[in-house]
């Protein structure tokens, strides 16, 4: 029986998802990406300064036989989700209220 690549690829997502479930999500521990044959994504929310909405940016880079095949990139406008206030100390203890704009949160499901 022979695994069809995209299969393949999925599955090895998913295993390399599920296996750095519980650890810090901000390191990165992919230092190169195999570039024979894969997709490249990344997300991010880019804040507006004066404006109700953020822009959220998906981008795809296909990578085939070691070239760059294609890059595809979403941008969407969403809604600002307003501020919020959180406390933060200084390096003498004290603590003071400050007023922060609310992040989104992503998740991805890799199907």
């Amino acid at each position: 029986m022979q695994i069809k690549p995209y299969k393949f690829l999925l599955f090895s997502v998913t295993a390399f998802l599920l296996a750095n479930c519980g650890e810090d999500p901000t390191v990165d521990e992919v230092v190169n990406v195999p570039k024979e044959g894969s997709v490249e994504t990344s997300m991010e929310v880019e804040y507006l300064d004066s404006s109700k909405y953020e822009v959220l940016v998906t981008r795809h880079k296909v990578w085939v036989s070691n070239s760059l095949f294609k890059e595809i990139v979403h941008r969407d406008t969403i809604p600002q989700l307003g501020n919020t206030f959180e406390t933060a100390y200084n390096e003498n203890g004290d603590s003071k209220s400050v007023d922060m704009k609310k992040e989104y949160e992503l998740y991805i499901t890799v199907k």
